[in-house]
């Protein structure tokens, strides 16, 4: 079988490539530090996520242990929050930071926070779209009449452009929940304080870098589209 390899696409792999690496190596380079320093309160990552929770009324959000590396999430479908290891059980000034934003996510459930309501609805439009659209695009480019594939492709593959960005109003909003939270619990000391918004800062990189590869991602799609019309 014949295989075309397109060399546009290096000019926007590479640059999508090197941001996504730089983004973990900020995320992990900040967790490993703070990992080794020992919170004030002595509090672990599980206890710190049940007393913010308890502390906002909520009482029915289960935390839980969940293997791997920064794998930390909330679940709304189930109403459970889930810590790593390095989390969990660890009273570090990472964990406790870590476990604080994954509570100010279950918090935005509980008082249903617009743009958490409005990324959960995506969920499964944005899946399925993110999936069929580059080969809708692919299709329609092997196609002379094929723009009716093309144009569904990219309205799909918008959509999950369109969920990323809305993605980053709800991380960046769960930090700030989390730094009021442990500060109106005593949980952080001044000294700690900056320790844990670096944390949230590198893992919030993570967020920016996603938003700069779906659009780079979008742009090739367009390039391949205007390419097809200018031959």
């Amino acid at each position: 079988m014949f295989y075309y390899f397109d060399p546009m696409y290096l000019i926007f792999a590479i640059p999508a490539f090197l941001i996504s690496i730089f983004a973990q190596i900020k995320v992990q380079a900040a967790f490993s530090k703070y990992s080794k320093m020992r919170s004030f309160s002595g509090l672990t990552g599980a206890e710190v996520a049940k007393s913010i929770l308890w502390a906002n009324g909520i009482y029915d959000v289960k935390v839980e242990y969940v293997p791997g590396l920064l794998t930390d999430h909330y679940d709304p479908r189930f109403k459970v929050l889930r810590l790593s290891s390095g989390v969990f059980d660890s009273n570090s000034i990472a964990a406790i930071g870590v476990a604080a934003h994954e509570a100010g996510h279950a918090i935005q459930h509980y008082e249903r926070y617009p743009w958490l309501s409005l990324r959960s609805a995506m969920v499964p439009v944005v899946n399925i779209g993110s999936n069929l659209a580059f080969p809708l695009i692919l299709i329609g480019l092997l196609f002379r009449n094929g723009d009716i594939f093309i144009n569904l492709g990219i309205l799909l593959f918008c959509l999950a452009v369109l969920f990323t960005l809305i993605t980053l109003p709800v991380e960046v909003n769960a930090s700030k929940r989390a730094i009021q939270a442990l500060k109106l619990a005593g949980v952080v000391m001044p000294s700690e304080e900056e320790g844990v918004k670096k944390v949230l800062r590198a893992a919030a990189m993570t967020y920016v870098a996603a938003v700069a590869v779906a659009i780079l991602q979008l742009l090739y799609y367009l390039s391949l589209v205007q390419r097809r019309r200018d031959d």
